[in-house]
């Protein structure tokens, strides 16, 4: 005869799921904290890639070197390292920075993008 009501507690699983939580949480917030990690990441890496581009754009433009590092700065944010080279027919930017993420600041990753301009021609 099978019963169709509510399953009763036996005394000998009494906690079992407590003790399956406890089990699994501190995983689950480990990976929660990898993945935010990751994500805040690649947001970081969007934005100096686009600061690289920006200061690239600004050398195609013949502005100053102040002018391109204050766009670069303003975008990739201050404690960027940023390089400007140019070979005569064209200037690279780079742009290299760590990560200021708190749970990948343990790893030492630093973030780093270039971009080339060729200057207008007039």
């Amino acid at each position: 005869m099978e019963r169709t009501g509510p399953r009763v507690a036996q005394p000998k699983e009494a906690g079992a799921v407590t003790a399956e939580v406890a089990v699994a949480l501190p995983a689950v917030v480990v990976l929660l904290a990898v993945v935010l990690g990751a994500a805040a990441l690649g947001l970081s890496q969007l934005r100096i890639e686009e600061a690289a581009r920006a200061g690239a754009r600004e050398i195609m433009r013949g502005e100053s070197s102040d002018v391109v590092e204050g766009t670069v700065r303003r975008i990739a944010g201050e404690q960027a390292d940023i390089a400007v080279q140019s070979n005569g027919s064209t200037s690279t930017v780079t742009v290299n920075t760590a990560v200021d993420v708190p749970v990948l600041e343990l790893l030492d990753v630093s973030l780093s993008a270039r971009a080339v301009a060729l200057p207008e021609q007039e």
